[in-house]
This record gives C-alpha cells, sequence and structure tokens, in this order.
C-alpha cells in the first residue's frame, strides 16, 4: 500500500472535551489506512489582519500554513455557532487562504461534517463554510451530507462512541477517503 494521506483535520469548536473534537477522533480510529488523520490547533491563531500578515507573520500563522501546506486532504468538524461557523474556524479559515495566492487550501478535497446537540444538527455552519470553501477552489465531498443532530448522545459518560451513530461515521469516513484518492491532486 502506498503512504497513507495526510488529512489537517479543523475541528470549529476550541473545548478540548467538544463533541466535535471528540467526532475527529472516532472518525480517526475510524478510518481506513489510506487516511492519516491529524488535527490541526486553531485557537492560537490571532484574529486575521494583514497588516500584522506584511513583511514578518505572526508565528502562529506560519505554523498552520506549514501545516495546511503539508497535508493532502482537508475535514472539517464544526459546530454551529448563531447559525454559522464559530468565529475561530472562520479565522482559521481566512489565515489558511492568506496571503493572496498562495492559499494553503487549493485544490484539497475536503469534507464537512457539521454536528449540534439542536435538531438541524448545524446546518447553516456546514453550508456558510462550503460557500468559502468553494471560493478557495476546495472540492468538497456531496454524499453523504453530514449534519448530525442530537450529537449529545453520541458518546457515553465514559466518552466511547455510541453504537448508533458509527455506521454513519463509517460510511461517511469511508466515501471521503474515497473522494481524497479521486481528487488529490499529484
Amino acid at each position: 500500500m502506498n503512504k497513507p494521506y495526510n488529512v489537517a483535520v479543523l475541528v470549529g469548536s476550541l473545548r478540548k472535551a467538544s463533541i466535535n473534537r471528540r467526532l475527529a477522533l472516532a472518525l480517526a480510529e475510524l478510518a481506513p489506512p489510506s487516511l492519516k488523520l491529524e488535527i490541526i490547533e486553531i485557537g492560537d491563531l490571532p484574529l486575521y489582519n494583514e497588516d500584522i500578515d506584511a513583511g514578518t507573520a505572526p508565528a502562529a500563522y506560519d505554523s498552520f500554513r506549514a501545516n495546511l501546506k503539508a497535508s493532502d486532504a482537508l475535514l472539517f468538524i464544526t459546530p454551529e455557532y448563531n447559525r454559522s461557523v464559530p468565529g475561530a474556524l472562520k479565522n482559521a479559515v481566512d489565515v489558511g487562504s492568506r496571503p493572496y495566492g498562495k492559499s494553503g487550501f487549493s485544490g484539497k478535497p475536503g469534507a464537512v461534517l457539521s454536528a449540534s446537540p439542536g435538531a438541524v444538527g448545524g446546518f447553516g455552519a456546514n453550508h456558510h463554510l462550503r460557500q468559502s470553501l468553494v471560493f478557495l477552489d476546495v472540492p468538497v465531498l456531496q454524499q453523504p451530507e453530514a449534519y448530525l443532530g442530537g450529537a449529545g448522545s453520541f458518546f457515553d459518560e465514559a466518552g466511547k462512541l455510541s453504537d448508533g451513530i458509527r455506521p454513519f461515521l463509517q460510511k461517511f469516513i469511508d466515501a471521503y477517503a474515497l473522494w481524497v484518492e479521486q481528487h488529490v491532486r499529484s
């Protein structure tokens, strides 16, 4: 087998015990051998400001951009805040897409999974993020769609993934692996 594809995972929630972070870790365990998922932290990124990016960019920008550039593919896992993506995730998208013409996202296959304890499953966040990704030239997995409502029940008190959501997550990560294989640019 060839080397696995390196997948940069961006989690929209900054909480260490967030549902979305736990879903990212669960997907890493369910991923086929063709994928290596790694969470790229976004919480230490200063708010994007072209003035501070000119000349010598903040070290956090450089590190984040290097991680994006080293990846083969992208996976976004996010909650919904006020019918959109959390500010930290939008900031990461802005930082990673700059400087203009040197986006770390361009051409990399991606997928979006949104999860929320509410019934809508982060639909608004999922679609707002997809709008940005279209502009950034990220081909995004279309099916299966992943708006996961009732996410508070996905893990037991010990943090173990429930059997109710496991089949869907397996279907999602397997479809994503095929998507990555078909769309990674050499």
